[in-house]
């Protein structure tokens, strides 16, 4: 085991670490994590989701509540580009975002979300029943309100401003709202601008034991069931998709996909299905090979009645195949069909041989044969990648290095990273680099920087610089958590990227408001002179050179000022501090539940949230959501309104009672102030039994 040694304050920009060599291919050594820096870009990304890095190295990022930012490394400032109104629900939100290959000419950004549109919400007159979940039984005519969409669209990029009115919708995607969960994205292009998506399996996991979802029932909700969707060839969810965009929107279907079109019962956007949940994927720019991992089902066992462990896979999609959720694992992993009205076990899957035979299927019964992924990795030690380590499983499909000796970069990757796709675990923390051979088959596996922090890394693209830049999550639950943070990881020749500290005292107040400045514990690891420019009211514009101003604020507002150091070699770095000035945040508490309380899931919760403003409290604008908490992560099940209220919390056989598991309450209320505050609270109870 390698130990961690992070060199970082309160907003911390860099990262120096303790020495460790990885080997790569025999003779070949990766430089040691001292020869590389990770820089701070972003510190207060929201919830954070996906980046996509631009030509000029100004960095878009997303957070699931619908804000777009950009990273401004002239300036240092993190900008607020758009905000996209969303659904939110469950998983719903932004997901992906990704540029166009002709961005630099034409500034299209592509983005996928989930609309708004007239979904049932909750209604917080009513603290006993909540409009917005959809019903776990009943008819069609009750499930149909929920029926909706994700969205792929593209929109113009002006400057700093996502001109949403823009908005050319390219592809949507049907989804069954008010019911968790597999709703992920992630956008690339090929070599020939194809453009290729991934979409989850949009259904509910949490009554299946841990295994495969196929309840069939007449008067269940077909969310529960995914051969609806992964294992229906007429269905674009658990797919990664490949089109290509029209010039004014819209697309058509490029030549080669998994079927031909016209094939009756297909989608011939179709490359690869039998797919859960593939969050993150990337397209090797080298060979159009697409690097793409698939998260794991969760039971912790196998059970020879319903099938194996849960098992996370990643595959390097050469050509177009099915890779068999929810009927197999690999070829040689099958589930097995299972009655959900009966409880009664049939027979395993046919794997060289799948057939679809749900009620719920809109497609071909007879499905291609299952290809096994490159990696397949469970809970437990892996006899053939025990590299990968034990834990929980969260597999992200990272890039792989396009190394460039033409490239001036003072911050690109060196050449012995070139073509090794990354791969990324998010439950675990670390990244690591697959060695591939002419047949894609993963022949070594390198852990890449292990002393460098990677905390829940959810997404990686390396920029036009060469440098790696990571997104990551941080440690919580649906909410701009703190270790959450845009980095730009770099490979050092020589000099290095300074580091910079600021504070603000006071770190409030109503206007007029003078706020000294501190830039104490900002320091050049080489001993470098440093410039400094503070930006008080982030425009763009230098307020003060001076290491420690101060600076009065005459009108209320959401400020985020930011100082930028650069040394004597040209290297700089930035950080910011959120600085509200006028009404304060209103204060949310839990009055019950309470943090440690137990209970049995299946059991009806009931909450009290009290809040503490300066405007007055209108209670309809709380919302409480409940989140399972799962092996550092969470999937949001519910969501009401209301200062009080009830929310059943799910009940699962294969989970009740699993010491993986927590129940996660939290609350949000904004206010009607200028500017409008947020303020949230969390519990977390404990499951008994």
């Amino acid at each position: 085991m390698f130990r961690r040694l992070a060199l970082i304050g309160a907003v911390g920009v860099a990262v120096l670490v303790t020495p460790a060599v990885a080997v790569a291919h025999p003779g070949h050594e990766l430089p040691p994590s001292t020869d590389f820096q990770k820089v701070t870009l972003d510190d207060f990304p929201g919830e954070p989701i996906a980046l996509a890095v631009l030509p000029d190295r100004r960095v878009l990022h997303t957070a699931r509540g619908g804000e777009v930012r950009i990273h401004e490394p002239s300036t240092g400032r993190n900008v607020l580009a758009a905000r996209i109104p969303v659904y939110l629900h469950d998983e719903e939100g932004v997901q992906g975002v990704a540029i166009d290959a002709g961005f630099s000419r034409n500034k299209w950004v592509y983005i996928y979300y989930s609309p708004v549109l007239d979904t049932p919400v909750d209604d917080p007159a009513t603290p006993t029943v909540n409009e917005g979940d959809a019903p776990a039984e009943g008819t069609a005519a009750d499930f149909a309100p929920f029926q909706g969409v994700m969205r792929l669209s593209r929109f113009k990029l002006a400057g700093n401003t996502l001109r949403l009115e823009t908005e050319q919708k390219i592809i949507e995607v049907a989804t069954d709202r008010g019911m968790c969960c597999h709703v992920g994205g992630k956008i690339d292009f090929d070599r020939a601008g194809n453009l290729y998506l991934s979409t989850g399996d949009d259904t509910n996991p949490f009554f299946s034991s841990g295994f495969a979802p196929l309840d069939e029932r007449a008067n269940r909700n077909p969310a529960f069931d995914a051969q609806r969707t992964a294992g229906n060839t007429n269905d674009l969810r658990g797919k990664l998709l490949r089109i290509r965009v029209g010039r004014d929107g819209g697309y058509t279907v490029p030549r080669g996909n998994l079927f031909r079109p016209g094939t009756p019962g297909t989608r011939p956007e179709i490359y690869a299905m039998g797919l859960r949940n593939p969050f993150r994927f990337t397209v090797d720019s080298a060979t159009d090979v697409v690097y793409l991992a698939d998260y794991s089902p969760d039971a912790r066992a196998a059970d020879p009645a319903r099938g194996p462990a849960g098992q996370g896979r990643w595959m390097a999609i050469d050509r177009p195949a099915n890779y068999g959720w929810p009927y197999c694992v690999a070829p040689d992993v099958p589930y097995v069909d299972y009655d959900f009205a009966t409880g009664v076990s049939g027979a395993p899957f046919d794997c060289a041989a799948p057939v679809n035979d749900s009620p719920h299927n809109t497609g071909l019964r007879k499905l291609p044969p299952v290809e096994k992924a490159e990696i397949i990795y469970s809970y437990g030690a892996s006899a053939e990648f025990p590299e990968l380590g034990t834990g929980g499983i969260g597999p992200m499909g990272g890039p792989a290095y396009d190394y460039s000796a033409r490239s001036r970069s003072p911050f690109k990757w060196p050449e012995a990273f070139d073509g090794v796709p990354l791969f990324a675990e998010w439950t675990r923390d670390y990244v690591k680099g697959f060695h591939l051979d002419r047949r894609n088959r993963v022949t070594q596996i390198d852990p890449v920087l292990p002393e460098i922090v990677f905390d829940n890394p959810m997404d990686l693209e390396f920029g036009p610089d060469g440098a790696l830049y990571v997104l990551e999550y941080g440690d919580g639950y649906f909410s701009e958590n703190p270790d959450a943070q845009l980095a730009r990881i770099d490979y050092v020749r020589g000099n290095r990227t300074p580091i910079p500290r600021v504070s603000a005292n006071p770190g409030n107040g109503r206007a007029p408001l003078t706020v000294s400045f501190s830039s104490a514990g900002t320091a050049d690891p080489d001993g470098d002179a440093l410039r400094y420019a503070w930006d008080f009211d982030a425009d763009g514009h230098v307020d003060s050179t001076e290491p420690d101003p101060s600076y009065t604020y005459t009108a209320d507002g959401d400020y985020r000022p930011v100082l930028k150091v650069t040394d004597s070699t040209g290297r700089s770095a930035s950080a910011e501090v959120i600085l509200p000035v006028g009404p304060l945040a209103p204060q949310v508490t839990f009055v019950s539940p309470v943090t440690g309380q137990p209970f049995e899931f299946g059991q009806t919760v009931s909450y009290a949230v009290t809040v503490a403003d300066d405007t007055p409290v209108n209670c309809a604008n709380v919302t409480v959501t409940y989140i399972l908490g799962h092996d550092q992560h969470g999937h949001p099940l519910s969501t009401s309104s209301g200062c009080t209220g009830t929310i059943a919390t799910f009940v699962d056989a294969g989970h009740a009672g699993a010491g993986n598991l927590t129940a996660v309450f939290v609350a949000s209320y904004t206010d009607s102030g200028t500017p409008r505050r947020t303020g949230t609270a969390t519990v977390v109870l404990t499951p008994t039994g």
